[in-house]
């Protein structure tokens, strides 16, 4: 048997949804705030549970199965908010395992915060329970704190992708739900008429349809759903998601409505905790938002203008992530009154561009500016790297956002991205045709050799092998390598580019296959597989970024013990230590090689470096590899990290205007 018991008497008030004995009730949401009456109880709270462990499951008093958890959240006058009640197992929903061993029911009560017992109720993450608060006891790859975290993005892997936005709201959702957190991912429900529309059959109609106001008009949505490595994955459903092309345009360029698709998808997502009966019990009122670039913006200004001040939503918190400060969802003034938005709150998202950036003479400059709003309304702010973090406070990175963000410096948190280290691990790795680790690496000249019959170079291992993978455009630094393309070829190396983007630069990599037929190939367009045999097989791999948030592929290529060479900017320089061949009494030391500044010379002098360092210092060579390929860039680190944050965005009051 498996009892908790607090002291006291309650009267227990029914989250959204459903009442205690879970008999659900319909609930409509018309995009204001639902008023609910609210139960009261006295300053000592009794709750009694008695329940019979069995299998993942727990059967209660009368036979049924119910999953429990039991923490009671109040306000500050000690009255009862609600029970946020966890789903019952179904599938993997029953089970808690760790990175280390499964969790069973027969384990042995421990102690956690010297007397506090930890009650075993076989449901994730609910393992210990403190009077009033959301503690829960230490274990391998448990959280010490369960927060209901609610992602709101406008695109999550595998179901939709253009870029790391993809990447993270695709990977870190599942890490934070391993180590014990309710988590849900709201993104649109695209259906482009390819066979990426397959990436959702597995996703249901919930059958929940509500109505939002925004646009001038009522708009209807529904949402589907999928339970997925222990998140929920939903998916509002919209005829304007429905059209050929990527999340934000097709070959013609952006979507003219891309303000209402993403505003749409903000009122739907702060509805979602509401009326989502998910595993049977919604998200409730007391969610912590995760809301990712400007597209989800809108969220916590909606929460500040439309929710808290009928009383919903006081209890709930919002942290901005910027993945990509450049694009901010700015569109004309007079745009403003189809956000939905009460008209007192123009000054949130109200924005002006300097004179230089105004069309002509009478242009006023007036606009809206989403990603404003979201940075004045968010209670913290996020970005994927440190050194971002702090750029974007510069002229050079802030994008004229600088100023605001200066003023909310101590809430702005820097945490770099993760990567999949299942997918890319070069001993398991099905896209390459040989296998190694940092143990025992002498296959990857296998790969290199592999590589270069594939592309149709001479296959020489001694050569030293430069990739480039990503877009051809102007913040990647295509230009530079454009510029420098001549000097290099006179050394003797080889290069590989795999990327499409400005048709300029795709021109130009077809140019330079021709002139130099045994030392440089282009790939454009983007493929997986070859993306993987590129990393795996070059002994170098080349980023020189104008400006890199984050950056992912340096932190693949230290995976497969190639050597980064980078532009000393943003996530970059956080992930890329320069090598020092005279540290460590002469071992070495560092991961790459970082140059600045961002010139044509400056990159070529650090290829150059690194080119001769392979060809002439294997054992400092090899010193590299290892470091790199030893580095944890798991998403279960970077999730520690985040839950860190979680914790400070709990000890300060929510935005009020």
């Amino acid at each position: 048997m498996a009892s908790l018991q607090i002291s006291g008497s309650v009267k227990l008030e029914p989250l959204v949804g459903f009442n205690r004995k879970c008999n659900l009730y319909p609930i409509r949401s018309f995009g204001f705030p639902h008023f609910r009456r609210r139960f009261s109880i006295g300053r000592s709270l009794l709750l009694r549970c008695s329940s019979s462990v069995s299998g993942d499951k727990i059967v209660g008093s009368e036979g049924d199965e119910k999953g429990f958890n039991t923490d009671a959240e109040r306000d500050g006058s000690i009255s009862a908010l609600g029970f946020q009640l966890i789903p019952p197992g179904t599938g993997d929903r029953g089970s808690l395992s760790t990175s280390t061993k499964e969790i069973t029911h027969q384990e042995e009560k421990k102690e956690v915060h010297d007397e506090t017992e930890i009650a075993d109720f076989g449901v994730p993450g609910n393992r210990a329970v403190e009077e009033g608060t959301a503690k829960v006891g230490v274990l391998n790859g448990i959280a010490q704190t369960i927060y209901n975290l609610v992602f709101v993005t406008s695109e999550a892997a595998p179901y939709s992708k253009t870029g790391g936005l993809g990447d993270v709201c695709g990977s870190l959702p599942i890490a934070l739900a391993s180590r014990g957190h309710r988590v849900m991912v709201v993104s649109p429900r695209y259906q482009n008429g390819t066979p990426a529309d397959k990436n959702y059959a597995r996703a249901k109609d919930l059958g929940v349809r509500i109505t939002v106001q925004c646009f001038g008009a009522s708009q209807e949505v529904s949402f589907y759903h999928e339970y997925r490595d222990g998140v929920d994955w939903v998916f509002v459903d919209h005829q304007s998601y429905h059209r050929p092309g990527n999340p934000y345009g097709d070959s013609k360029g952006a979507f003219g409505d891309n303000q209402f698709r993403f505003t749409l998808l903000c009122h739907a997502a702060c509805e979602a905790p509401l009326v989502l009966p998910l595993g049977g019990y919604t998200y409730g009122e007391k969610s912590l938002f995760l809301v990712n670039d400007w597209h989800a913006g809108l969220v916590p200004i909606l929460l500040a203008a439309k929710y808290r001040p009928y009383g919903v939503y006081k209890d709930a918190r919002s942290t901005l992530i910027i993945h990509n400060l450049a694009h901010q969802g700015v569109e004309p003034a007079a745009t403003y009154s189809n956000l939905g938005l009460p008209s007192e709150w123009y000054g949130a998202v109200g924005w002006v561009f300097p004179t230089w950036a105004r069309t002509h003479a009478l242009d006023t400059g007036e606009a809206v500016n989403v990603l404003k709003g979201a940075i004045v309304t968010s209670d913290r702010i996020i970005t994927v790297s440190q050194g971002y973090a702090w750029e974007i406070t510069t002229v050079e990175g802030g994008n004229g956002l600088q100023d605001l963000l200066s003023s909310r410096k101590s809430v702005i948190n820097g945490i770099t991205n993760g990567i999949n280290v299942d997918e890319w691990d070069p001993s398991t790795d099905e896209n390459i045709p040989f296998h190694y680790s940092a143990d025992d690496f002498s296959e990857k000249v296998k790969c290199k050799m592999a590589l270069q019959k594939e592309l149709g170079l001479p296959i020489r291992p001694e050569c030293p092998m430069i990739g480039f993978i990503g877009r051809l455009d102007y913040q990647k630094g295509i230009d530079l390598i454009q510029t420098a393309g001549p000097d290099l070829m006179v050394d003797d190396i080889q290069f590989v580019m795999l990327g499409s983007g400005d048709p300029k630069y795709e021109s130009w990599m077809r140019s330079m296959e021709e002139t130099y037929r045994d030392k440089f190939r282009g790939w454009v367009g983007f493929n997986v597989p070859i993306s993987h045999r590129i990393t795996a097989g070059c002994d170098i791999l080349l980023m020189p970024s104008r400006f890199e948030p984050c950056g992912l592929n340096q932190l693949y290529a230290m995976r497969y013990g190639t050597i980064p060479v980078v532009h000393a900017t943003g996530g970059l320089r956080d992930t890329v230590e320069n090598f020092n061949p005279y540290a460590e009494g002469g071992a070495g030391a560092g991961t790459g090689w970082v140059f600045s500044p961002l010139s044509k010379d400056s990159m070529v002098s650090a290829l150059r470096l690194a080119a001769a360092t392979y060809r002439e210092y294997k054992e400092s060579w090899e010193g590299l590899m290892r470091r790199g390929m030893a580095r944890n860039y798991s998403w279960e680190n970077a999730a520690v990290q985040y839950e860190q944050v979680f914790q400070w965005v709990f000890m300060d009051p929510p935005y009020i205007k």
